[in-house]
């Protein structure tokens, strides 16, 4: 927030971005979350290798349908675009909402 002087606002100084350090963020990573890193690359390639294409080449995420992330079944991947993969709709308490299925 602005500082007042004599009735004007004055701006704060902007401080200088922190150049990250990868190496020692992905070091002190959880091992559960290297696990899980490593099973969304392990769906990728399955989904990737049944369409005869590079995991480089999809258009798109690799989504679960039944959206247990642990659940590697070819059956139960499916390709999505990001916005429909990385988002879905919240309830007032920011929980998932339960999607009505179309009879």
């Amino acid at each position: 927030m602005a500082k007042k002087i004599s009735g004007r606002k004055v701006a704060k100084p902007k401080k200088k971005p922190v150049k990250r350090n990868y190496k020692k963020e992905y070091a002190n990573d959880s091992e559960n979350r290297k696990k899980k890193r490593a099973a969304n690359n392990r769906a990728r390639y399955k989904v990737a290798k049944s369409k005869g294409k590079k995991p480089t080449e999809l258009k798109g995420d690799v989504a679960h349908k039944d959206d247990n992330a642990k659940n590697n079944k070819r059956s139960n991947l499916k390709v999505t675009n990001k916005s429909k993969n990385r988002s879905f709709a919240r309830t007032k308490t920011a929980g998932r909402k339960k999607t009505r299925k179309k009879a």
